[in-house]
């Protein structure tokens, strides 16, 4: 029997959670979640920081968050979202979804709800063999004592939309102005009548600077990509990168000065697993986590594992495969190459990336075709299903639509017609 942790009960924890114990003569799994519900980054919280417990707060939704992709990519597999909904749907619709899914599978009966992992500790047995001292706590009584347990495995679905990263910019002690992280973002009646800035032109930037156009009385949006080629709101203006910032003003790299009130930094995410301890053995360096085989499995310690590292996926379905993946590998039923090969084949990945001009931040990042070849790759490793040719062909779809009609694409629906997914317009 193998004995298993899953750390966190987001998308992707409930995934894990789910299989792992739909297979009870092989695995004996728990999980463990700081928050008192399920759904990790879909729990939306008018709150900054911190809750009432001292916990820090997790989720990164804003109030009008609708999904940039529609439901028929969001699902599971085996869980499809309700046939009343339309395709793109609200943060509460996501979070209604998950706790449904834990609630259909039964997995509140394996759960540990606030309950704060405090370390992971690698244990070497006097056989030789590798455990895990898994240590928690209580969130809401911090009077009681630590607890901690030993396991065979662990599998780790903390996230990675809750650590803000803020790029040093020359001048930003300087400047007199307000500025946030988007993970602190929540309404756009802040700003009414403003002048704001968004930084990054990433999925979030975008979204959160058409939110705030219908309150803020101008928006810019700063990032170091292409022009958008779809019509904007009239308050809403594209720039090019911020050089600097002075007491009064944004410094454009264009030779412009804004005049803003506030900056939203759109900038991403770092990884952070704190409770790992040192001897874990895992590297982070400027967005890469290492040394993860397939961006799923310890290479040094394969008894560790994650879920849900990769970037701009298809991500529900990716959970699924993912998980396939790290079942065959905790069972047996994949037998892994060796540590130096696996290292071989993270360095040849990254070397990849590294030749067709991704940044090192981008180690995990899927683009294009990228996601699909490694989903196949991964599927057949592991001898599971790949992820739907339809649902391929919706996301490649949307991401394309998206571009080209940002004002609009939300306002189709998605079915099924011989085969594909037909759009009509609301």
């Amino acid at each position: 029997m193998n004995k298993v942790a899953v750390i966190g009960l987001g998308a992707s924890g409930l995934c894990a959670l789910r299989h792992l114990t739909a297979r009870p003569n092989v695995f004996q799994a728990v999980a463990f979640e700081q928050n008192s519900e399920v759904g990790g980054t879909w729990l939306y919280t008018p709150r900054i920081h911190k809750h009432d417990n001292g916990v820090r707060v997790h989720s990164s939704m804003y109030q009008n968050l609708k999904t940039n992709l529609p439901k028929e990519v969001m699902a599971f597999p085996d869980f499809h979202f309700s046939q009343n909904l339309p395709s793109f749907i609200t943060h509460t619709n996501v979070k209604d979804y998950l706790i449904d899914y834990a609630n259909n599978f039964g997995l509140y009966a394996h759960s540990k709800l606030k309950t704060q992992i405090e370390r992971v500790e690698m244990i070497t047995t006097n056989t030789g063999s590798i455990k895990w001292c898994v240590t928690y706590k209580d969130v809401e009584d911090s009077s009681a004592p630590s607890t901690s347990e030993t396991y065979d495995s662990v599998v780790v679905c903390n996230g990675h939309y809750s650590i803000p990263n803020i790029p040093e910019i020359p001048g930003l002690k300087q400047f007199e102005g307000s500025f946030l992280h988007s993970h602190d973002y929540r309404v756009p009646e802040v700003f009414k009548g403003k002048t704001v800035l968004c930084l990054g032109g990433g999925a979030s930037g975008i979204d959160i600077a058409m939110d705030l156009t219908s309150q803020a009385k101008k928006v810019f949006l700063s990032h170091r990509g292409k022009q958008i080629t779809s019509p904007l709101p009239e308050n809403l203006e594209e720039t090019v990168e911020i050089k600097s910032f002075s007491e009064n003003f944004v410094n454009l790299k264009d030779g412009r000065d804004l005049e803003v009130d506030t900056v939203i930094f759109c900038t991403g995410y770092k990884y952070d697993f704190p409770f790992l301890t040192k001897e874990c053995n895992l590297n982070i360096t400027d967005g890469r986590v290492y040394p993860l085989f397939k961006h799923i499995v310890h290479a040094k310690h394969p008894s560790l594992n994650f879920i849900g590292v990769t970037k701009k996926v298809c991500p529900f379905p990716t959970f699924h495969c993912q998980v396939q993946f790290m079942m065959a590998n905790l069972d047996g039923s994949m037998k892994l190459p060796s540590y130096e090969e696996m290292l071989q084949d993270i360095e040849k990945d990254y070397e990849t990336r590294r030749n067709e001009g991704m940044p090192h931040r981008h180690t995990h990042t899927m683009v294009g075709r990228k996601q699909w070849d490694y989903n196949d790759d991964i599927t057949s490793m592991a001898e599971t299903r790949p992820i739907s040719k339809q649902v391929r062909d919706l996301f490649d779809k949307i991401h394309y639509t998206r571009i080209n009609n940002l004002l609009e694409y939300k306002k189709y629906n998605y079915y099924l017609k011989n085969d594909n997914y037909v759009g009509v317009q609301n």
